[in-house]
């Protein structure tokens, strides 16, 4: 009787593990602080799911597909339980077999294609078997700062001729490879660009930049007096939230 009912409760026990075993959908979407979802125009973020307690790798990918729909992102007023993706907007989906509720952690890093501009945000979610994270826009994550690409004077070259003038010239879009112009959506108008200089290590002033007549593209001159190695930091910085990102390049003056 004993052996039966052991038996019995084995069963039981099996049955209900196997019950609580689903496969469970978690969908990451990367929203560009400001801005729309990063996806495959800028190279995607690489999203990382892991379990908080125990540190096992979940699940791992890009996310890809567009930006999104414009409007419903930037132009309405947002309400709760509304969605602002759309079928296209770019994603991270993975399944998940689990058994029992997971602590889960996803941590996203990009974007890939401007990986001088990468950054990282992550954040945890209980998870528990056969409940996804996917309905309306899924597990968002905002992506903070601006995509700055320095175009030139490109990084380590070498200049006589002291004194003189460095160009400086810079691509500036938002995480999201949205355009960035005088009274557009995203207006250079209101945004912050301009260098940082250092010589020989040590701070040699703040130069602004301009925007140089096409979508993005900003311009300097960093005046130079005297022989040195030369760090040029540009930086965007929108005053409105304090959203900021860099890039760097050198040059050297004999």
């Amino acid at each position: 009787m004993k052996n039966m009912l052991a038996t019995v409760l084995m069963f039981l026990f099996l049955g209900v593990s196997f019950v609580l075993a689903e496969p469970t959908e978690v969908v990451v979407r990367v929203l560009s602080k400001d801005a729309k979802f990063v996806g495959t125009s800028m190279g995607g973020v690489r999203i990382t799911l892991r379990n908080v307690e125990t540190g096992e790798l979940l699940a791992t990918g890009l996310t890809t597909g567009d930006t999104g729909d414009t409007g419903k992102i930037m132009k309405s007023d947002r309400k709760r339980n509304v969605p602002i993706s759309t079928d296209g907007s770019a994603r991270f989906a993975a399944v998940l077999d689990i058994d029992r509720p997971v602590l889960v952690e996803a941590q996203a890093v990009g974007p890939l294609g401007q990986r001088q501009s990468a950054n990282t945000v992550s954040s945890t979610m209980w998870v528990v078997p056969g409940r996804p994270v996917n309905g309306g826009d899924g597990w968002v994550l905002q992506l903070a700062g601006f995509s700055v690409d320095v175009l030139a004077p490109p990084s380590h070259i070498k200049l006589e001729g002291a004194p003189l003038e460095v160009q400086v010239q810079a691509n500036v879009t938002m995480m999201c490879g949205c355009p960035i112009e005088p009274e557009g959506l995203w207006d250079a108008n209101l945004i912050e660009v301009a260098i940082l200089l250092e010589r020989n290590g040590k701070p040699a002033g703040v130069i602004p930049m301009e925007y140089a007549g096409n979508t993005s593209q900003f311009r300097g001159t960093v005046p130079v007096a005297e022989p040195g190695a030369y760090q040029v930091t540009v930086f965007a910085y929108d005053p409105g939230n304090g959203n900021t990102g860099l890039d760097r390049t050198t040059f050297i003056v004999k």
